[in-house]
């Protein structure tokens, strides 16, 4: 009888030890393990002061915002990987023309649409680039081929896009990518120019990316742009390099930048952001706040980056009149805005 007594309790006490995983009657046990999900996008920052768009151009923004982000969570939410949701998100905004991404891009000073795009996993810090193509419906997909079925990181104008054609990637006249607003931005550039007059700021700004988190706890990260109003000689930005317009890093954060390009690119921008999360502990408001308005606003540099944490923390500062942005977070009420607060 005692024997039975003893192995009854110690029969009790394994089912107590596992109960959380083998008693039916407690279904939340699955949900302490899964992991929250988020993406957070943007359109680009600039010369966004309140009164430059009327409020049916407001309205326009705000819809393509939320459409693009809500994309991209469908994906999370669904169970998708973050490479998966950021690619999502930003192939919507490359269709979009309101944005300087894929149609609608800005132009070059020879009168060309020249794209850069690029994509980093989190969980394996691999990554695909594209430069100057001019054919590629979608570079944030040529990005990802790069990184997915190649040995390289970025590739380049017309090798990029041959490698896009092996690929299977749809291809475009480059006349797809042009609309009359960015044509007539192009002339008031040139106009200045012969004048011997610079630039404003809304000439080199426009570029949209995403950082998304996943079930599984993986960030991603990606950028997409036209560049800069007339540039020249073959201009690369910050949005196609690692580590000034993109990073992600599970063991940090995830960053997409939008700004002026040359500055992200000497400061290292998204991987400065990321290192001091995962070195200095900072995080991810405190050591992105330090970088833009301390690092980046000490130079001539202007602009904002969208953050995701490993934790799910976000963060969307910009030192510019306003950025576009929206996120949405498991949990908590779906964001959206353009101006500054």
């Amino acid at each position: 009888m005692i024997a039975r007594r003893a192995l009854a309790l110690i029969a009790a006490l394994a089912l107590a030890a596992c109960g959380a995983e083998t008693d039916p009657r407690q279904p939340e046990a699955q949900s302490t393990n899964a992991r929250p999900i988020a993406i957070v996008i943007h359109g680009g920052a600039g010369a966004l002061a309140p009164g430059r768009y009327t409020p049916e151009e407001e309205a326009a923004h705000i819809l393509a915002l939320e459409e693009a982000r809500d994309a991209g969570y469908a994906v999370l939410d669904a169970g998708g990987s973050s490479i998966d949701a950021v690619i999502a998100a930003i192939m919507r905004l490359e269709d979009d023309p309101k944005f300087n991404a894929g149609k609608g891009a800005v132009f070059t000073s020879e009168g060309t649409n020249e794209l850069d795009a690029s994509i980093m996993d989190g969980a394996t810090r691999n990554a695909g680039a594209v430069a100057g193509v001019k054919r590629v419906k979608n570079p944030i997909l040529l990005a990802r081929a790069v990184m997915d079925k190649s040995v390289h990181v970025m590739m380049a104008r017309e090798g990029a896009e041959t490698f896009a054609e092996e690929q299977g990637l749809e291809l475009v006249d480059p006349q797809y990518f042009y609309t009359e607003r960015r044509w007539e931005s192009l002339q008031r550039a040139i106009e200045r120019a012969e004048r011997g007059a610079s630039l404003p700021a809304e000439f080199k700004f426009g570029t949209v990316g995403a950082v998304a988190l996943d079930r599984d706890g993986n960030l991603a990260a990606g950028t997409s742009t036209g560049g800069m109003t007339y540039k020249r000689w073959g201009r690369v930005g910050d949005s196609p390099i690692i580590g000034a317009g993109t990073y992600a890093d599970n063991n940090s954060c995830g960053v997409s930048a939008t700004g002026w390009g040359e500055y992200f690119i000497r400061l290292t921008i998204a991987r400065d952001i990321c290192a001091q999360v995962e070195y200095g502990g900072k995080t991810v408001t405190d050591a992105a706040d330090d970088v833009i308005f301390n690092r980046l606003s000490a130079t001539e540099g202007t602009g904002g980056v969208i953050v995701l944490g490993a934790n799910g923390e976000i963060a969307t500062p910009f030192n510019t009149d306003g950025m576009f942005r929206a996120w949405r977070k498991e949990g908590a009420e779906p964001y959206v805005a353009i101006y500054g607060e």
